[in-house]
């Protein structure tokens, strides 16, 4: 299931517009056009505006659509910076365009030097007091169900009680309020919505043509040219066009944690396994409908160093927050690692994420999120991967 923010905190760094990645752009043609993407740097952060002159140069961006926003250039901003010095320039911005009757922005673009989250907001005094009185509950109720009876009716209420006192204390000290900048800005002409938890998405295959609770109207495509050092986002930029126009070539390499389920068992597939399984039907796609080699491995143990030269794609997991590179990166690699805290950094030079140590070895395209999603919210890499393969879409159309 395909979800759209709270809790999903996804971070895709990408080229924004553009197709033909697997096949060249002369056999495919691009469905998100060039003046509908909105180029957003930073003055207040060193080659914020450059590199974004720079990508509006190679991909032919008119230049009244770029945004020049002021910001400090910290990965992380409070939820008060993010309302006054992000969401509201770029709502009058779209607001404005709307009033003019050019053509509609579909894609937000974050460049280098733009936050990377959103902090929670601080907890008032009545809020800290009732945080108190909360945990003192949640204290009484754990050593009530550490006595109760297993599976009792009495251990049932317990643990319903506890779950609820839980859910409010997340509330109370807004810690479920953590999320991307991206995904906060795929929302921001959307009105107001519950800062805690999950949202639908309305982009999602799976959710057209269907009345969901909660589901906003409108989620914009955001996507972040992002990465540890300006060379290297540019090196991003300068790969992916090279690689539009030859297609990528070399072997897709595909990490599943078990072997591929009983055909008569997948119905009955969640979590871990759903996904697991998911693994395995992106590399039946890759195969079927691509020139790409594939490998794939389903054994518990992760590829190793040396084990996947020429690497073109990559989809696996799980080994949280630490990048073993095992992968001599194709040109226009595209790196997809499942784990939760893959994108919690992009320039610290000693971070450990998947996300960062792919783009510092060659990746062009990467996906993750800054804290935990939970697997559901993982786009599913068989649905991510034939909309990749298709060869029309960009990578902001196949991760929304």
């Amino acid at each position: 299931m395909m979800i759209c923010k709270r809790f999903l905190f996804f971070v895709i760094i990408i080229i924004a517009f553009g197709a033909g990645l697997i096949l060249p752009v002369s056999k495919a043609q691009a469905v998100l056009e060039p003046d509908e993407v909105l180029v957003i740097a930073n003055r207040l952060a060193a080659d914020s505006v450059l590199l974004a002159n720079f990508y509006l140069e190679k991909r032919g961006i008119p230049r009244q659509n770029m945004l020049k926003l002021r910001i400090s250039s910290a990965e992380t901003c409070s939820r008060k910076e993010y309302n006054r010095k992000i969401a509201a320039p770029v709502r009058k911005y779209l607001e404005q365009q709307s009033k003019e009757g050019r053509r509609p922005i579909r894609c937000l673009l974050l460049v280098y030097g733009m936050p990377l989250k959103v902090a929670p907001a601080p907890a008032t005094a009545k809020e800290k007091l009732r945080q108190l009185e909360l945990r003192q509950k949640r204290g009484t109720l754990e050593k009530k169900l550490a006595d109760a009876a297993e599976k009792s009716a009495e251990h049932k209420q317990l643990h319903a009680e506890l779950q609820q006192v839980r859910d409010e204390l997340a509330i109370q000290t807004h810690s479920r309020e953590l999320a991307s900048v991206d995904s906060e800005l795929s929302l921001v002409m959307a009105g107001d919505y519950t800062l805690a938890g999950w949202l639908p998405n309305p982009s999602y295959l799976g959710y057209q043509g269907k009345e969901i609770k909660k589901m906003p109207t409108i989620a914009y495509m955001v996507a972040r040219l992002d990465g540890p050092s300006p060379e290297i986002v540019k090196r991003v930029v300068l790969d992916s066009l090279a690689v539009e126009k030859t297609g990528l070539t070399g072997t897709a390499y595909f990490d599943a944690r078990w072997p591929r389920p009983d055909p008569e068992k997948v119905r009955e597939l969640q979590g871990y396994g759903l996904y697991d399984n998911y693994i395995h039907l992106a590399a039946d796609l890759v195969s079927k409908k691509s020139s790409l080699k594939v490998a794939i491995d389903d054994k518990a143990e992760l590829f190793q160093p040396g084990d996947c030269p020429d690497a073109a794609l990559y989809c696996g997991w799980y080994r949280l927050s630490h990048y073993l590179d095992a992968f001599d990166w194709h040109r226009g690699a595209v790196g997809y690692h499942i784990a939760s805290g893959e994108c919690t950094t992009l320039k610290k030079k000693n971070g450990q994420g998947w996300c960062l140590g792919m783009l510092r070895d060659g990746v062009a395209a990467v996906i993750g999120p800054v804290a935990e999603p939970y697997v559901q919210a993982f786009p599913p890499p068989s649905l991510f991967f034939s909309l990749l393969l298709d060869g029309r879409f960009s990578l902001a159309e196949c991760f929304a």
